[in-house]
């Protein structure tokens, strides 16, 4: 779940709708004949890195229970198998929701190992209004521009400041995608799913889903489950809190997780030279934030852009050697190049992102209902901060078009299943963007679901990314289709490094966290 910082409505689907459609073991036929579909065109799209690579598009209604109306297009990616006999599809998804997954089918495919990999069509798609997809949503250019107004609320117009500014998010994308917002959210991508599987010819598929990507698997099963192979939830959302309680969760566990920064930072003092206690080492990042509010670094880096920069350190420890020598530079040298290097970096909105957060919102605010009285955000709000004011504020803000959203909410479904066969589930402990307490809620609701832990890592997305225990769990998985519980040891912590605009091949998973990307 997070950040991609890189004619009228038609009809709604009604909640009552799609209630029925998710009690039922599979999705009733619709009393319109879905239309016939030539088969999937692919041709080759390949790259140095993967050579086999293969693109396609696909055709699939703008509402699913209009089959026969009209039509939008998914951009799809193919490494096709090898081996003598296939497992058929493996569809991967890197989360989000407003992620694209063109790119994570090669590098699923060449992350397994060869005998696995080889039994699959390791398939990526960008999902509806995403990417490559058509069409692709954009409501607002510029909405993450630089200087933003403080996260933090200090008084009335700070806070009206922020509101004026996600309201008017919502209300772009009500003017721009009236008639396609209410046909965007995970039932929908779920059905589309289904589109892809019947297109593939596949009579099961099975899937790879990272983060959001967990949640959107959980609903395809529920839909279908006796069209799913295999199932591998990595990063757990928790089903229980979509979406408005998942992200108060989230604000308690990046805080920890930041803490944890800190608290590595201090550890390397000789290094870094912000002091060895861990609290102030704390106190003197905050003094930054502070001093931001007055001077932003570089014109471009107040409060509000210092959150976006450290964030992505809440999701890969990778990037901390980077993160602690910027804040170094202006805390100690008063240099504030680094830092600004690091937002522009981590934090700082590359124009293609705009789709991917209007995606998020889309998704995220038609999926559930939000509160619709501002009272109830602001007591939420300062509740939290007060015991985690990191990003609290923050991921308020990003969430906060959803107060305002011009489609009405859906009912999130119950994930329950008790037909699927054995799904994998991988989780580390520390999570912050999926806080562990949310694979045990899937877990319990995914009978036979085996969950493997990674105790004490604090990464998001754990499968690939370098943690030998982790990934021999998942290949063995995808051998057999036989799942148990299991506990892996974390990877070991970064040590310092010198700085530079690439990751070393030493951190791991820095390939994978370079396609799931930030807040998504």
């Amino acid at each position: 779940m997070l950040h991609p910082l890189k004619k009228r409505a038609a009809v709604l689907l009604s909640i009552s709708t799609v209630a029925a459609v998710l009690t039922s073991p599979v999705t009733a036929a619709p009393a319109v004949p879905a239309p016939k579909r030539a088969p999937l065109h692919w041709t080759d799209c390949a790259t140095p890195r993967y050579p086999t690579l293969q693109c396609a598009s696909l055709k699939v209604p703008l509402d699913h229970d209009r089959p026969t109306g009209r039509q939008i297009s998914l951009a799809l990616t193919r490494v096709p198998h090898t081996a003598a006999t296939s497992s058929g599809p493996l569809l991967v998804n890197p989360g989000g929701p407003g992620g694209s997954g063109r790119g994570l089918a090669g590098f699923i495919a060449s992350a397994l190992p060869k005998d696995v990999a080889a039994q699959y069509d390791v398939i990526g798609f960008d999902p509806r209004g995403v990417g490559k997809s058509e069409p692709a949503l954009d409501c607002a250019a510029g909405h993450f521009s630089p200087v933003r107004p403080d996260s933090v609320p200090r008084d009335a117009a700070g806070e009206q400041a922020n509101l004026d500014r996600v309201r008017s998010f919502a209300e772009s994308c009500r003017a721009k995608h009236a008639d396609v917002l209410p046909h965007v959210g995970t039932v929908s991508a779920a059905r589309d799913i289904e589109v892809l599987r019947t297109a593939l010819g596949a009579q099961r598929i099975s899937y790879f889903g990272y983060s959001y990507g967990t949640y959107l698997g959980a609903v395809y099963a529920k839909l279908h489950p006796d069209r799913v192979h295999r199932l591998v939830l990595d990063s757990v959302v928790d089903p229980g809190g979509v979406w408005y309680e998942d992200n108060l969760a989230q604000d308690r566990a990046f805080d920890s997780r930041h803490k944890a920064f800190l608290a590595w930072v201090a550890k390397y003092d000789a290094t870094y030279r912000l002091g060895t206690d861990p609290a102030e080492v704390e106190e003197r990042w905050y003094a930054v934030r502070e001093e931001l509010r007055g001077t932003p670094a570089g014109g471009k880096v107040g409060p509000s852009e210092l959150e976006d920069t450290f964030m992505p350190g809440g999701y890969y420890n990778g990037y901390w050697p980077t993160l602690a020598a910027a804040f170094a530079a202006y805390a100690v040298e008063k240099d504030p190049k680094p830092l600004v290097a690091a937002y522009e970096r981590f934090g700082a909105v590359e124009p293609s992102a705009g789709n991917g957060y209007s995606v998020y919102t889309a998704v995220q605010c038609r999926d559930s209902a939000w509160p619709k009285d501002w009272n109830q955000w602001r007591a939420d709000m300062w509740r939290t901060h007060a015991t985690a004011p990191f990003m609290t504020w923050n991921n308020a803000w990003y969430n906060a078009p959803c107060a305002f959203w011009p489609t009405e909410p859906l009912q999130a479904p119950d994930v329950t299943n008790a037909a699927l066969p054995p799904a994998l589930l991988l989780q580390a402990t520390e999570d912050a963007a999926t806080p562990f307490g949310g694979a045990l809620s899937m877990r319990e609701k995914l009978k036979g679901s085996a969950l493997v832990v990674e105790e004490g890592g604090g990464n998001h997305g754990i499968a690939l990314s370098g943690n030998k225990c982790l990934d021999e769990k998942v290949a063995a998985y995808l051998r057999t289709g036989r799942a148990a519980d299991a506990v892996c040891p974390a990877q070991e912590e970064p040590k310092p490094a010198a700085v530079t605009r690439a990751v070393p091949p030493s951190a791991g998973g820095a390939a994978l966290h370079g396609l799931l990307g930030f807040r998504g």
